[in-house]
């Protein structure tokens, strides 16, 4: 079982920045593919960033460019660096783990979720 917990949300100006941390507990991510995904209010889950087990990483086109995913393996730790945010990016935000990549962006190939971290972007 793997365990995950989201932190760093919170609410910033269009054009700020914003690290969320993802801390995994129970059994080890190293071998995991990890992902963050996001929810806003009356939309579906949507894939964000994921990077597997070497370090690959897949972006989803609304944050390329913008949003860097990253992971402490060492520290059972994934990272998600928001630069240049807009009121668009205003949703929770999860923390996912899965035992294969093979549908990267696709929330139905995480098995383990975190409850969520709040991110509001204002204009």
């Amino acid at each position: 079982q793997v365990q995950l917990v989201e932190s760093g949300g919170g609410s910033v100006q269009a054009g700020g920045s914003l690290r969320l941390s993802c801390a995994a507990s129970g059994s080890s991510v190293v071998r995991m593919c990890m992902g963050w995904f996001r929810q806003a209010p009356g939309k579906e889950r949507d894939g964000v960033a994921v990077i597997d087990r070497s370090g690959s990483t897949t972006y989803g086109d609304a944050v390329k460019g913008r949003f860097t995913i990253s992971r402490d393996d060492a520290k059972n730790i994934l990272y998600l660096q928001m630069n240049y945010l807009k009121p668009e990016d205003t949703a929770m935000y999860y923390c996912a783990a899965a035992f294969s990549c093979l549908r990267r962006l696709e929330q139905r190939n995480y098995n383990y979720w975190g409850q969520g971290t709040q991110v509001t972007v204002s204009s």
